[in-house]
Formats: structure tokens, C-alpha cells, sequence
């Protein structure tokens, strides 16, 4: 086999014993032991279940496991999203599914709670998710933007498994308004494959949109590496390992995810000239500029600019950035990106 690293634990040779596939069940705290070729692709996988019954049917614990194995397993491609590989495991009634390539190689494991064989990152991302939501009006008057469903989940929960499809697992939620609602349906974040600690806000005293980083600061005192933060009501799929790799190779205090946008004037502008004469007409025409998606990466050297349980901006942030003289760079965003503000914004992301 040619497997390395933490999905070598749960893997296992067509020749393997019942034995052995057991020891790996056990190695790799999973319920599934992966049999693989000696050129790394999937033959098959056998279970716990599957063991068991063996075992009932008179096997013994040298047999080979290969006759008890599945080997037409359900597996996914590389660019499944971990949001749909859940709801597939959900509809098929399994924990757990192998990721392979077109080839048929293992590359990774889904589990109910956990990717074995992914990128891990050892950094933090903070969800700001403090904010009462007033543009959507009596849709938030019981229940926080968050928690606004799309395609059967809320939308915090979309941010949260981006992040740990991203191989980021440690991730912080900042609340204030009906903050234990959010508490409740998150909980610790173990169904959904990370650990998901709690910034409070006090809801009297919003801290804005970068305030809560200074809560994170106080918190969390060896804070070495550069922090995803993303507002708590954006539909969008992004890599925040991109995001961290290119805010490293730019050397950047701040970097935000940034992407075009286009607004067509409709009505004929004017170029008046001295004297007010016109010089030029130009029918609805379209300006382009390029926007913050509400998605960053930011170095502790920029945290230490936050003042602590006080109201500060992400614009104030850039801005403190750019006065001490601080590198603040632009990642481009090219894929489809909602800001669920408003109910419109919602009944888009609905496909409504």
C-alpha cells in the first residue's frame, strides 16, 4: 500500500485477516477498515457489522477478511463538499464514506465526525454571528440570521463545514443576540467534525464587526498564526487554505477576500465641463468595483490593533492597518457569493 499518514490506520492488504482488519477498526477509532491495493486503490471495505456477521456465519480470525468485504462500496470524488457527503450519509444510513479519485485511488475518509487523510490546519476562525439581523425584520424577531435555513441547514452550519472542509477544526462563534439559541443548536461542534468554543458580546454593547477579534485576543493568549474571520450570513464556497497561503505569501497583516461588482446607472450620465457644458453622454452605464465578501485572514500583529470590549469595524481595522504602515492585500473570490441580509437575499440562496 502507498497510504500514508493517519488513513494508513484504517487501511489494510486483499490478503488481510479478519484479524487484522479488527486491529485496524480499533487503530483508527472508526467503524470501517479500508481494503487497498499495493497501487493504493479501493478493493473494498468491511465493517464492524460486517465482521461480526462473519463471525456468526463461522468464520475465524484467520480468515481472510476480502470474503466478507463490500466491494462495490459507495465512495465520492475529491471535489465533494462536506456538506454533501453528510446529507449522503444521512440518506444511505452510514458513517462512513471513502473519497477516491478518478482512478479509483483511496484519498481520504469521511466520517460522521471527522475527514482522515485531509489537510489539517492548526488555525483558528472566528464566525461573527453577534449581529440582530434587522434587515430581515420579523424573520429574526425569535430566531438569529445564523440559523436561517438553506437546502435543510442553517447557514452558520454551511460556514462551519467550509471551514472544516478546509482542514480548520478549532473555531470560535461570537454571540450576543439570542446567543443561546445559537449555543443550543451548535453545541461543542462534534457532529459537525471540529470544536466550536463561544465569544460573548454583550447585546447592549455590540462591538461591531471586528470587535469580538479583541474578545478572541484576550481568550486566547498564544494566538501565533493568522486567524480566518467570516461574518456568521454569507452563502458562499470558498478554500480557507488558499486564503491562508495566499495571505502568507503576501506577507499581509490583513487580507480580504474581495470579488467584483457591478452596478448599471439607469439613466444617462453627464460629463459636464467648465461652464456646465456637456462634453459627453453615456446611456446606463455599468461601474464596476471590487467589494469585501465579510471574509478575512488576520495576523495577530493586526489583532493587537483592536481595543478590547470596545465597538470596532473591519474598516476600522484595515484603516488601523494601513496607518502603522501594515501590508492589507485583496485574495480574489471567483465563485457565487450571497450576503443573506435581507429576506430577498434569503429567498435567493433558497432558490426561491
Amino acid at each position: 500500500m502507498t497510504i500514508d499518514g493517519p488513513l494508513s490506520n484504517v487501511c489494510i492488504g486483499p490478503d488481510a485477516t479478519v484479524h487484522q482488519a479488527l486491529e485496524a477498526i480499533d487503530r483508527g477509532a472508526a467503524a470501517i477498515a479500508l481494503v487497498i491495493s499495493e497501487g493504493g486503490r479501493l478493493q473494498g471495505v468491511v465493517t464492524d457489522g460486517d465482521i461480526r456477521r462473519g463471525l456468526l456465519n463461522g468464520a475465524v480470525l484467520e480468515s481472510k477478511v476480502l470474503e466478507f468485504a463490500s466491494s462495490a462500496p459507495r465512495v465520492v470524488g475529491p471535489d465533494a463538499t462536506r456538506a454533501s457527503v453528510l446529507d449522503l450519509m444521512r440518506s444511505l444510513r452510514i458513517s462512513e464514506i471513502p473519497v477516491v479519485d478518478g482512478d479509483g485511488r483511496l484519498l481520504g475518509l469521511h466520517t460522521l465526525t471527522d475527514i482522515v487523510g485531509r489537510r489539517r490546519l492548526t488555525n483558528k476562525a472566528v464566525i461573527m454571528a453577534g449581529g440582530k439581523g434587522t434587515r430581515l425584520g420579523a424573520l429574526t424577531k425569535d430566531t438569529p440570521k445564523p440559523l436561517m435555513t438553506v437546502a435543510d441547514r442553517t447557514i452558520i452550519e454551511w460556514i462551519i463545514l467550509g471551514l472544516v472542509e478546509s482542514g480548520i477544526t478549532d473555531i470560535y462563534v461570537s454571540v450576543a443576540h439570542l446567543a443561546h439559541k445559537i449555543i443550543e443548536h451548535l453545541g461543542d461542534g462534534a457532529h459537525l467534525g471540529c470544536r466550536i468554543s463561544y465569544l460573548h458580546e454583550d447585546p447592549a454593547k455590540p462591538l461591531n464587526t471586528a470587535g469580538a477579534l479583541g474578545l478572541l485576543r484576550h481568550q486566547v493568549k498564544d494566538l501565533s498564526e493568522p486567524v480566518i474571520v467570516t461574518n456568521a450570513d454569507l452563502m458562499v464556497r470558498y478554500s480557507a487554505a488558499d486564503l491562508l497561503d495566499f495571505h502568507r505569501s503576501k506577507n499581509a497583516s490583513v487580507t480580504v477576500a474581495a470579488r467584483p461588482y457591478s452596478h448599471q446607472v439607469p439613466f444617462g450620465v453627464l460629463e459636464i465641463g467648465e461652464g456646465r457644458r456637456i462634453e459627453s453622454v453615456v446611456e446606463k452605464p455599468t461601474i464596476e468595483f471590487e467589494i469585501s465578501t465579510g471574509i478575512y485572514a488576520v495576523s495577530p500583529e493586526a489583532l493587537d490593533l483592536i481595543p478590547y470590549m470596545e465597538p470596532f469595524s473591519m474598516p476600522d481595522l484595515v484603516n488601523a492597518c494601513l496607518e502603522d504602515s501594515k501590508t492589507v492585500a485583496a485574495w480574489p473570490v471567483d465563485s457565487d457569493w450571497i450576503d443573506v441580509g435581507t429576506p430577498k437575499d434569503l429567498a435567493i440562496a433558497k432558490g426561491q
